[in-house]
């Protein structure tokens, strides 16, 4: 029996920093399949939204390091660079053969100055991005722009088909014990609502007069339940505190604990979001979706929009106007079955493994 005990021989090492909670659904079947491939995984984890909730939800063990400092500027930057310090001792010490994100700054300004190759993939081309920060590879949507500006620092650029939201769908299973949990019923008009990024650098304050708009649409009507959806605790206390009636009244309420998002958005007979990932969750499953995003539209929603799968709210009078208020119909099972966009990833991913 040949087998190796070469004491410098180890498992090739991959970093995948969770920056965001919609990094946690949208990892965990890459993280499987990483490890199914005989690779080893380390993630990271950063304080922000609800990434500690969604960990345990999804059952994956990360080092949560650092948070989130506001939307003030400076406080953005001086977080950005305490957790920088923060995580590299951690790096020097685990040696990453290789370094995945989906836009974790922190991770990519790190690598860089370590030398550690990296691999960065994203879906909406108007974030800022860091200068003078040049990752080795990007993976990112057919539907983005050829000639994006920033795709000219990238080693190597690939793409795949469909939407970031396909790498997760498949293994989705709808779970209706979540109706009674949250004490719905067969009447409700459930809305699942997500308020705008108010902290982000791409935030336009018209999202929340398209919000307060909508929150008014639900709770005049008699069989609709807004489902709120926080992007922290702050938030959750500003809406609880500006419209505290509604949710003495039941019209509104917020979770009290992470759930699976996709569970949610199935059991949902509307969704309406200031935010991408929810919007195109929905839209993947066939869920009526709106968006009250007043930012820089990508490329992604205006796909969506074109094709039928997505609303574009963007004005008060919209709200009224444009989005039907009903139930829907929904089948037992989810119908999305296809791994392509997880292989394509997972086998990017490995290919920049092998050939560093």
């Amino acid at each position: 029996m040949n087998v190796r005990n070469d004491k410098h021989f180890r498992k090739k090492r991959i970093w995948i920093d969770l920056d965001n909670s919609p990094h946690v659904p949208f990892f965990q079947p890459i993280i499987k399949k990483l490890e199914q491939s005989g690779y080893e995984v380390w993630l990271t984890g950063r304080d922000a939204y609800q990434v500690r909730e969604l960990l345990k939800v999804y059952n994956l063990k990360a080092q949560v390091i650092g948070g989130h400092y506001g939307k003030n500027k400076y406080l953005k930057a001086l977080g950005l660079f305490l957790r920088i310090s923060q995580l590299m001792p951690l790096v020097l010490l685990k040696r990453p053969h290789l370094a995945v994100s989906h836009g974790s700054r922190g991770q990519t300004v790190l690598t860089s100055f370590l030398e550690i190759p990296t691999v960065v993939m994203f879906d909406y081309e108007h974030t800022q991005g860091m200068p003078f920060i040049k990752p080795d590879c990007a993976i990112i949507p057919e539907a983005l722009p050829a000639d994006l500006p920033k795709l000219k620092k990238f080693g190597r650029v690939v793409r795949y088909p469909g939407l970031k939201e396909e790498v997760y769908l498949p293994e989705f299973k709808p779970d209706g014990s979540i109706l009674k949990e949250m004490s719905l019923n067969g009447n409700d008009i459930v809305v699942t609502i997500r308020p705008p990024a108010t902290e982000a650098h791409y935030h336009n304050s018209h999202s929340e007069q398209l919000l307060e708009a909508l929150i008014h649409r639900v709770s005049s009507h008699p069989n609709a339940r807004g489902i709120i959806l926080p992007r922290n605790d702050r938030q959750a206390n500003e809406i609880k505190q500006k419209w505290a009636n509604l949710f003495n009244e039941g019209k509104l309420m917020i979770p009290r604990r992470a759930y699976n998002g996709l569970n949610l958005i199935w059991h949902s007979d509307i969704v309406v979001s200031g935010g991408g990932t929810m919007n195109r969750e929905a839209a993947a499953l066939g869920v009526p979706v709106y968006s009250i995003f007043r930012g820089a539209i990508g490329a992604i929603d205006k796909y969506l929009e074109s094709s039928g799968r997505l609303v574009l709210l963007e004005k008060p009078e919209d709200v009224y106007e444009k989005m039907n208020l009903e139930r829907r119909k929904r089948s037992e099972k989810n119908g999305h079955h296809s791994h392509a966009v997880l292989d394509k990833i997972v086998g990017e991913i490995i290919k920049m493994l092998e050939e560093k």
